[in-house]
């Protein structure tokens, strides 16, 4: 059976917020381990940070740290 594909269509802020989590909680595996229920799951966590860092050129740029917190703050609930 041919594995079907799933699209999602995410906004650049929200591409680079989530990437930051992923790439975040991967370092962080001793504190996130305890929510992976199978090891599947982590692999499609990897799977998807690899396919958003292909996207996305903000990672490699000198004001990485701005241009996520400048992603969050256009993300945010306005309060």
């Amino acid at each position: 059976m041919k594995e079907r594909e799933v699209v999602v269509r995410l906004s650049h802020d929200e591409a680079l917020v989530l990437f930051e989590w992923l790439s975040r909680t991967d370092e962080r595996t001793s504190d996130f381990a305890d929510l992976i229920e199978d090891q599947a799951e982590q692999r499609a966590l990897w799977n998807l940070t690899a396919l958003l860092e292909r996207e996305l050129v903000d990672p490699v740029q000198a004001e990485y740290r701005t241009l996520v917190d400048q992603a969050r703050s256009r993300l945010r609930d306005e309060q």
